[in-house]
């Protein structure tokens, strides 16, 4: 693949993933394997409020293709199929469920040294039509997203965005939500290893003139420890814990808590990744 801007999907990304990453209130646990011959096992079990589901995942990679498959305890099947360099910097994507036949989609994604495109068609009788275009270098880029709904004509969703990154920051604008929202977003590496990092949001709904500001951030205690937090003017505070109690095998704990709520009763999670 080449060294082009990226996908439309990672226009403020990293952002993001600072601010949302790893932050849950449910009790989780997954433990992966993996075989000689070259499958992934992952069995997750979760407990959300009074609700217990699980699933088991796995991946077997092949030459220039990826097989991924998941059965969960409602009896979906889920299967993925990714194709690696079909055509030069081109990537395929095909996935389905089972029993809901009409959820099959493929999506083909193009590299080039200054654009990405990429294109995802729902694989049913009435397919909706989701289009990506990036332009620039990994240094600055901006890409715009369309979708189409076919049997109605008109487009479900359009967004356009602009990222700037340099060594050691990132910044990005996007214009979401048919025009309705805008979110621009800074993060800031304050380490060499851009394992310590801070980051400020805020996104603005034209329709209703509500704000949300949030700012966050990351701190490596040590190598194996690592603690984040966050905060938005509406009072919503989240911390969380993580900890490599052995190698590949992470402990987290993460809490929030509504600072402006009468009974401000906190909500806790917890999740444990085990890997061999």
């Amino acid at each position: 693949m080449s060294k082009g801007p990226g996908l439309f999907s990672d226009i403020g990304k990293k952002s993001k993933d600072l601010l949302t990453r790893d932050y849950n209130a449910d009790q989780k646990l997954s433990v992966s394997t993996y075989s000689h011959a070259g499958v992934a096992l992952t069995s997750t079990a979760l407990k959300k409020g009074g609700l217990s589901t699980g699933d088991v995942a796995a991946q077997y990679k092949y030459k220039n293709a990826v097989f991924d498959v998941k059965v969960d305890t409602e009896s979906n099947i889920a299967t993925t199929v990714t194709f690696f360099e079909i055509l030069p910097s081109v990537k395929a994507i095909a996935s389905f469920k089972v029993p809901d036949y009409n959820s099959g989609k493929l999506e083909v994604q193009y590299f080039h040294d200054h654009a990405t495109f990429t294109t995802a068609v729902a694989l049913n009788q009435s397919p909706g039509i989701d289009a990506t275009v990036t332009i620039g270098t990994p240094t600055i880029a901006f890409g715009a997203e369309a979708g189409y709904d076919t049997p109605s004509g008109s487009f479900t969703k359009y967004t356009a965005g602009i990222s700037v990154s340099k060594p050691d920051s990132c910044a990005s604008i996007i214009l979401g939500d048919k025009g309705d929202t805008i979110r621009a977003s800074y993060l800031h590496h304050v380490d060499n290893l851009k394992k310590s990092s801070i980051v400020g949001e805020i996104t603005r709904r034209f329709s209703t003139n509500e704000n949300t500001f949030t700012v966050g951030g990351s701190y490596a205690v040590d190598h194996l420890t690592v603690v984040k937090a966050k905060l938005n003017n509406h009072g919503k505070l989240g911390a969380l814990l993580q900890h490599e109690v052995i190698p590949k095998s992470v402990l987290t704990v993460s809490g929030e808590v509504d600072t402006k709520a009468l009974d401000k009763n906190p909500r806790f999670g917890l999740a444990i990744a085990l890997k061999p």
